[in-house]
């Protein structure tokens, strides 16, 4: 394939703009369509490994979102109940030297914020906002898209990049259904001064007890402490920043320490989304379409792996379509032999990891014990296959 017309990506999150930004890197031209007329980041605290750090210099957005990040120097992982440290786990100069690269907390609108800065700094990348794509067509030597208008766009291949409700998933993986886990994430934002009975505000904390957990961290570089409340919650809302009463939240944390509870009783405002998954699909790719980020493989926050996810699929994908320039449905069906593996196992470790998080009982005890006794370092270094991957070259 000679890529005399630009590769077409749909959605302008993460995925979408990273996929771009990749295959310009190799000069392959694309096109972004996001249904959004304005680009908005709703969320609060994204963690990013030094994986995903690794991608984004790869990428050339880590010098644009330097000045923004927080860079924890451990993980204080608390019993819920009392607030009694169980472990801490280290992150900081340690985790930067073990893998050539650091651990990042960052504010979620300072990451789409500079991957679009990058992107509309970067030739051969248009972005279209307000195009909302009704359908997909993989038309053997091309592909087109047709928006809610009718307009119809034509290409060498399409990356679905449109996020967990992916339209575009139906033309790869018809009939994948979402699945509702029972659980829903709620987020705030607090001021160090707010947190400061939690802790070190240079330091992530996490709280675990039965059926629900806490994780809080330094975001905008120290100026601000994202909070997120995982707990049971059986609406199964599609908006990913619904409004959350805290004395909805609150009945869920009546389990924590007090001095936890003040805290997150403090936060002036809530917002939720309820976790789904889908089954690993059977193809991330079927002939000139293939799928990236949450669209290809949604993942539970449990491993804070979900962004830097899409990170890692823009730049295997665009080498792979660089390797093969010729055979566009051969290339999109390397890029899935290489990412399938990884991200079920990304996919399964997050949902594992859930699991110990949520334990009660007898169970919970041996956890405790567990990250009591065994070296803190050792724990973290279980995490070395997803911290040490590398981009390709």
């Amino acid at each position: 394939m000679a890529h005399t017309e630009p590769v077409l990506i749909a959605g302008g999150g993460i995925a979408g703009l990273a996929t771009a930004l990749a295959l310009a890197k190799h000069g392959i031209s694309s096109r972004i369509f996001e249904q959004r007329e304005v680009f908005s980041e709703a969320g609060a605290g994204i963690q990013i490994g030094p994986n995903g750090v690794r991608a984004l210099s790869a990428l050339g957005v880590a010098p644009l979102l330097a000045k923004h990040v927080s860079v924890p120097e451990e993980i204080v992982v608390h019993q819920g109940a009392n607030g009694r440290i169980l472990t801490r786990m280290p992150l900081g100069g340690w985790i930067a030297e073990r893998h050539g690269a650091p651990y990042w907390v960052v504010h979620r609108r300072d990451l789409q914020s500079a991957l679009l800065e990058r992107v509309r700094a970067t030739p051969h990348i248009a972005v279209e906002t307000g195009f909302a794509i009704a359908e997909a067509t993989d038309h053997g030597d091309h592909v087109t898209v047709r928006s809610s208008t009718g307009t119809i766009v034509r290409g060498p291949v399409l990356v679905g990049a449109d996020g967990i409700r992916s339209h575009i998933r139906t033309a790869v993986a018809p009939g994948t259904q979402l699945r509702f886990s029972g659980k829903a994430a709620s987020r705030a934002l607090l001021s160090p001064d707010a947190a400061a009975s939690l802790g070190d505000a240079a330091s992530m904390g996490v709280w675990l007890a039965p059926g629900a957990h806490v994780v809080h961290y330094p975001i905008a570089a120290g100026a601000q402490i994202a909070v997120v409340a995982i707990v049971p919650d059986d609406r199964m809302t599609d908006d990913w920043a619904a409004p959350n009463d805290w004395s909805a939240l609150a009945p869920h944390l009546a389990g924590f320490a007090p001095e936890l509870r003040h805290v997150l009783a403090s936060a002036p405002e809530w917002r939720r989304w309820a976790l789904f998954e889908t089954p690993p699909l059977a193809n991330l790719a079927k002939g000139r379409i293939a799928l990236a980020g949450d669209a290809a493989h949604p993942v539970f926050p449990f491993l804070a792996q979900g962004g830097v996810m899409a990170l890692e699929d823009a730049l295997v994908l665009a080498s792979a379509m660089t390797n093969q320039p010729e055979d566009p449905a051969g290339a999109l069906k390397a890029y899935e032999a290489a990412r399938a593996p990884r991200v079920n196992a990304i996919v399964a470790t997050s949902r594992q990891n859930g699991r110990i998080f949520h334990l009660s009982g007898p169970a919970a005890f041996a956890r405790n014990l567990a990250m009591a006794t065994v070296p803190a370092a050792r724990l973290m270094a279980r995490y070395d296959w997803v911290y040490g991957w590398q981009p390709p070259a």
